[in-house]
């Protein structure tokens, strides 16, 4: 089979009509009297009525609409688009035989992109299956792009299988697709149209236009803006301490002081935060908007191959920061090598009051550190960051004895540096 073959011929319409009342009949049961109408409903269809009966009513006339001008943000120039864009002339062709609805979403199961048949695409649009359109269960309820988004397999949901009765007419099917480099779930393929249209091969064209869609993806997408140099460290390694530098499995990412600041939040943030949380460390009293920041976001999300959830904002990869390096080495009482981990302030100059308290905090509990144990070479090293700090120096030089009647070696030393920091 092609990507571009019909989906047409579909099943007998008496086997389909019957199979249509059973799922009726089941989800009738379910929302009216709570039974679990087992076993005529598969289980992650029943785990999502539940799921979905918790957050979404019945009576849901549509999906809810993303912001619009951050769902474009995502999209443009993103690793999907391109792949789309390379293979659209046979999505639109499956689309157009079939009387189909195409989708492609992001990993948050929001549409990016949407391509439909005549009849489909009007059906599509009264209940926002649409790009912006947000078909998680916990948004719309039960639907094929959630279960294969979160299921991380290809999904089939049939008729009343839907838990909301406005896509009671519909049929089905979506297949993840991923990132070809990491690996990484970036969003589903979906193909939907009407339930007396539904087809044995629906499933299997679902799994090749995401497999298309796959192998028409660059392969260095999620690194658009990296440099030449490349390390093997996996996952998200963040240096903030001194300079700023940010890299991503290996390759240097270039970023913006802003969005440095963001995803810096994030990073030491690994629960996640709010988009109101994440707004008040950035910018505090300022008046930026919301729409500021998710463009921010957006930036990144695109930088960092879809990694980056939301709802709440968090990282999706292995994160590593020279901040937690440091304090985790004082935590321990290692100030040697917490000092010669420590590169300076934590991102001077920045304006975000989250940052700023958190690089007094570093800041102040090295100095403590090594006031309470004034090892030489890690006065020496931190007099180099702090010239002007007079006081360790003289607390170091206060602790050191003599060795076999001579100075300490480091003396002179330490005195050089009092007399320059007092000139």
């Amino acid at each position: 089979m092609t990507g571009t073959e019909p989906i047409g011929g579909p099943m007998p319409r008496d086997e389909l009509h019957s199979r249509r009342v059973e799922a009726m009949r089941a989800w009738t049961t379910f929302v009216e009297a709570g039974d679990v109408p087992a076993p005529r409903v598969r289980p992650e269809i029943l785990h999502s009525w539940a799921r979905s009966g918790a957050a979404v009513p019945t009576d849901v006339g549509e999906a809810p609409l993303a912001d619009e001008s951050e769902t474009a943000a995502i999209w443009q120039d993103s690793a999907l688009q391109v792949a789309v864009e390379n293979v659209e002339a046979e999505l639109r062709r499956t689309a157009e035989d079939g009387d189909l609805v195409v989708a492609v979403t992001d990993a948050e199961t929001r549409i990016l992109w949407t391509y439909g048949g005549r009849v489909m695409r009007r059906k599509a649009e009264t209940v926002n299956f649409v790009p912006g359109g947000r078909w998680d269960d916990q948004s719309v309820g039960t639907n094929a792009l959630d279960l294969a988004n979160r299921l991380g397999q290809p999904s089939m949901v049939f008729s009343a299988e839907h838990y909301a009765p406005i896509v009671h007419n519909w049929v089905c099917w979506a297949a993840p697709v991923h990132d070809p480099v990491t690996g990484a779930q970036l969003g589903v393929l979906d193909l939907s149209t009407t339930w007396d249209r539904t087809h044995p091969i629906g499933l299997a064209t679902a799994r090749v236009m995401a497999r298309l869609i796959e192998q028409a993806m660059p392969r260095s997408h999620h690194h658009p803006s990296a440099g030449p140099d490349v390390t093997g460290d996996p996952g998200l390694v963040m240096s903030l301490l001194g300079t700023a530098e940010t890299r991503f499995d290996g390759q240097r990412l270039l970023l913006n002081r802003r969005q440095t600041e963001v995803l810096a939040l994030l990073a030491l943030h690994p629960e996640g935060l709010s988009l109101e949380q994440l707004h008040a460390m950035v910018y505090g009293d300022q008046a930026v908007t919301f729409s500021t920041l998710k463009a921010e976001v957006s930036h990144l999300r695109h930088a960092l191959g879809g990694q980056l959830a939301s709802r709440p904002y968090r990282l999706l990869m292995p994160v590593e920061t020279d901040v937690e390096h440091v304090l985790g080495l004082l935590r321990r009482g290692q100030v040697g090598p917490a000092v010669e981990a420590y590169g300076g302030d934590l991102l001077p100059g920045t304006n975000s009051p989250a940052l700023t308290e958190l690089a007094e905090y570093v800041a102040v509990a090295v100095r403590e550190a090594l006031l309470a144990d004034p090892q030489p070479d890690a006065v020496l090293r931190y007099s180099d960051l702090a010239p002007y700090d007079t006081e360790v120096v003289e607390a170091c030089l206060a602790a050191l004895g003599t060795i076999g009647g001579r100075p300490h070696p480091a003396v002179p030393l330490l005195k050089g540096r009092l007399a320059a920091a007092r000139d």
